[in-house]
């Protein structure tokens, strides 16, 4: 879908779902392209190519956390984005629109036993607690 013709049927969803900034959706499609590459799939859904909800949120996670760093957890809050159940909102309300398809056996359900918001973009910038070997004083 061109990004024009995607970016009209975004404020069309937005009006009527108010919950997610417009910023979410482009990032949602973005993040299925690059999970489609992290699996080694061109990402070409007329061609039959699929991702299920886990592996389109863990493809998320990657994406999001090399996009903003640190900053994820502020940049999807400011999205209205909180648990992996609301990028399952934002995909199904891109399937209800025709951007997205969905197989037979997808569900909103899917997208339920995902991960822990604050484990997942705020641990890999925790620093570590090594303790050293010997104590140096």
């Amino acid at each position: 879908m061109p990004d024009r013709k995607f970016s009209e049927e975004i404020k069309r969803i937005c009006k009527a779902d108010t919950r997610y900034h417009r910023g979410a959706y482009h990032f949602v499609r973005a993040g299925l392209n690059a999970t489609f590459k992290l699996l080694g799939q061109d990402g070409n859904p007329l061609a039959g190519q699929h991702v299920s909800g886990q592996q389109l949120l863990e493809g998320l996670r990657v994406f999001a956390l090399d996009q903003f760093g640190p900053l994820t957890l502020t940049v999807l809050h400011h999205w209205g984005i909180h648990c992996c159940r609301d990028f399952g909102n934002i995909v199904f309300n891109l399937i209800e629109a025709g951007v997205f398809g969905k197989s037979d056996t997808d569900d909103i359900a899917d997208f339920e036993t995902g991960y822990d918001f604050e484990v997942a973009f705020s641990q890999p910038f925790e620093p570590t607690q090594d303790k050293p070997d010997s104590d140096p004083f």
